[in-house]
């Protein structure tokens, strides 16, 4: 079958897209409220695009009527947001965080996480998540649909269960976040494998950039 995007309508794209890139991992979305409380929003438009500069990436639509949502409002005007990242832990509660609710409501709260303050920026982050990135908005990109937020990291919360014995990598028996498929399909990172290169493409590699002799 062919899907000519030219002529295809925005829901069938969005059915396409998000049906087969996938799996897709949550940014459970936190800002600060002009009324001073914690906002808190499920997003699956997003990923980490840079380490250098390091960047996160949030694609955020507009409501039915084209208003914008509350956490783009606040990013807007605060310049600040922190990634919250989920496990089946949090599952219940970022599901719960991302009913439309009255910008009045604080969704931490309602959804019973537990908040505490961020170093760097001004805006709550959930003490459950196994890890939350403090985010200062680098640049928006917008759309007559929606918005592209590009932030850069400023700080990372990691659990300490999380990582290995040497705080390098992270311990993938703790360590399981879950991603969107599709509709309300989720899946958890709890089967993992290795794939490496064979040890001749490996030595290939290294002899191909690997510094010429006398170059400084």
């Amino acid at each position: 079958m062919q899907f000519d995007f030219t002529q295809l309508p925005p829901a069938d794209r969005y059915r396409l897209l998000t049906n087969f890139i996938g799996p897709r991992p949550i940014a459970l979305v936190s800002t600060r409220a002009a009324a001073g409380h914690t906002n808190a929003a499920p997003m699956s438009f997003f990923n980490v695009f840079s380490q250098d500069p390091a960047i996160v990436i949030l694609g955020i639509q507009s409501r039915p009527d084209g208003r914008e949502k509350d956490t783009i409002g606040n990013i807007r005007r605060t310049g600040e947001f922190v990634v919250n990242m989920v496990d089946m832990a949090m599952a219940d509660a970022m599901i719960l965080c991302g009913v439309n609710f009255a910008p009045d409501v604080d969704e931490f709260a309602f959804s019973g996480l537990t908040q505490v303050p961020c170093r760097q920026v001004n805006v709550a982050r959930a003490i459950a998540t196994p890890c939350a990135m403090e985010c200062r908005v680098e640049r928006i990109i917008d759309y007559p649909r929606r918005a592209i937020v590009l932030g850069e990291v400023l700080e990372m919360h990691v659990r300490d269960d999380c990582l290995d014995t040497a705080g390098r990598y992270v311990n993938p028996d703790i360590y399981q976040p879950i991603a969107r498929l599709h509709a309300d399909n989720y899946i958890v990172s709890d089967r993992q494998f290795e794939l490496r290169k064979p040890a001749e493409m490996q030595a290939h590699e290294a002899a191909q950039f690997a510094p010429a002799e006398g170059s400084k």
